[in-house]
């Protein structure tokens, strides 16, 4: 790579690095959210309450449909750290072009399946009837522009692995505005184009990801030699392909039990109304901004611990976990204090409606209470997949979501005197079990014997 932006993490200061590749990627998770929240603004504040909920209602089946593939941009991210810090170029380089292939084609076998069967999954959520046209014409054209998302998150991927996490907010940017400017000219309308409504929305996100997609796939055509033509390049390669899907596939079912316990507590939570999907739909996505500081140190420390892994140094591991837990725990702790005192200064961005104002408000001062836990399993979590285990967090996830998650939240929201609080009561809960469960299994050591490829250390001079 010619860029200098690439970061060797085994060398040099840990809370450095974290602290440095960490506030790219959170900037740039910030900027992915707020053009997927400027959406629900618009239509929220303009539109109306369940023009809000239409809006809301499908982003359980989008993150249930891509999930998969953000298992395997993850394992893009592990395999090209590994290969990076064990200094072997030539199977980054087939990692990078595979990877790129792979997700292509599953790019667009998920959108076709999505958009010929948007109405059959809007309807088994539960979705009320009256707002169930516009979910579906919102999801018909989100779901038709998936390969720009996935072809810009496997970029972004193949950069963080080789520690440049800047470059792909450079080019977040771009496309966050583009997706600002969009929004109202296509939701409202102005001249020669027409008012599309929610469909609008929709149509200025695809748009914005499509470009980030051209913009991020050049750049490493330009400034590396990982995408220069080479015979076969474009052919999968068979085993690279397999032990892809050996670290995404697990992650990727991780990602589809989320999204899926997601959807059974979507489906709980929508049998009370329009008024608590839009609450509930607005209330998440603010979820997203107060644990999003946590992610992104969660997938720094990946990125860290799948370098150090890759060139035999282990013992740096135990410090990434201590400093990362501390950064990520520290933040978080001041966003959970916003949430609980004041929770509804941040629901006006997107309602005036009182009804939905106070459910979003209720949700938030139940839920903020398990950020700090959640940001502590991302940390755990993120040294677990950067060695590769990704079978371990799969598993971990499908107990503190479906032995915990789901069934309080079919049972507490049973009773009387709590109503749909049940449901928030067991959204608080899972992390809680979440992080008691990843800490056990770091502490057993089990992951360190999974790594994908190894240089001595001893071999490093």
């Amino acid at each position: 790579m010619q860029s200098k932006q690439i970061t060797d993490f085994t060398e040099g200061s840990i809370p450095r690095h974290l602290i440095v590749f960490s506030i790219p990627m959170f900037l740039g998770n910030l900027l992915q959210a707020i053009y997927n929240t400027v959406d629900s603004i618009w239509v929220g504040r303009f539109l109306g309450p369940n023009a809000l909920a239409a809006v809301s209602v499908g982003f359980p089946i989008i993150f249930t449909l891509i999930a998969l593939i953000t298992g395997i941009t993850m394992s893009t991210t592990i395999l090209v750290s590994q290969y990076f810090g064990a200094k072997d170029h030539e199977r980054m380089t087939k990692t990078v072009t595979n990877s790129i292939i792979l997700l292509t084609i599953l790019g667009i076998i998920v959108s076709a399946f999505g958009v010929t069967f948007r109405h059959s999954l809007l309807r088994l959520i539960n979705t009320p009837p009256e707002i169930i046209d516009m979910a579906s014409d919102y999801l018909a054209i989100f779901l038709a522009g998936l390969l720009g998302m996935f072809l810009y998150n496997v970029a972004s991927a193949i950069l963080r692995g080789l520690g440049d996490s800047r470059t792909p907010l450079r080019f977040l940017f771009y496309t966050t505005v583009l997706n600002i400017v969009l929004d109202p000219l296509l939701i409202f309308g102005l001249g020669p184009i027409p008012a599309m409504g929610v469909a609008g929305a929709a149509l200025a996100t695809i748009i914005a990801q499509a470009i980030s997609a051209y913009i991020s796939l050049r750049y490493l055509y330009i400034k590396s030699d990982l995408l220069k033509y080479k015979p076969g390049m474009f052919r999968l390669d068979g085993q690279l392909t397999s032990l892809t899907l050996k670290i995404g596939l697990p992650a990727g079912i991780q990602q589809i039990l989320v999204s899926l316990s997601s959807l059974v507590v979507n489906s709980i939570a929508n049998s009370f109304g329009a008024t608590v999907i839009a609450g509930f739909g607005a209330a998440s996505r603010l979820d997203h901004f107060a644990f999003m500081p946590a992610m992104s140190v969660g997938l720094a420390v990946s990125s860290l611990v799948g370098q150090n892994l890759g060139a035999g140094k282990t013992e740096r591991v135990s410090e990434i976990v201590k400093w990362s837990a501390l950064l990520a725990g520290g933040i978080t702790s001041l966003v959970t204090l916003v949430a609980v005192i004041r929770p509804d200064i941040l629901m006006v961005l997107f309602t005036k409606d009182d009804a939905v104002l106070a459910e979003g408000a209720r949700y938030l001062r139940y839920v903020s209470l398990s950020y700090v836990p959640l940001a502590l399993m991302f940390t755990v979590g993120g040294v677990i997949r950067g060695a590769g285990d990704t079978v371990a967090t799969m598993f971990l996830t499908l107990l503190s979501l479906w032995v915990v998650r789901v069934p309080i939240a079919r049972y507490l929201s049973s009773l009387p005197n709590l109503g749909v609080s049940g449901v928030w009561i067991a959204i608080a809960l899972s992390p809680v079990m979440g992080l008691i469960l990843h800490l056990i299994y770091y502490k057993t050591g089990i992951w360190k014997r999974r790594v994908i490829v190894q240089r001595p250390a001893e071999q490093e001079s």
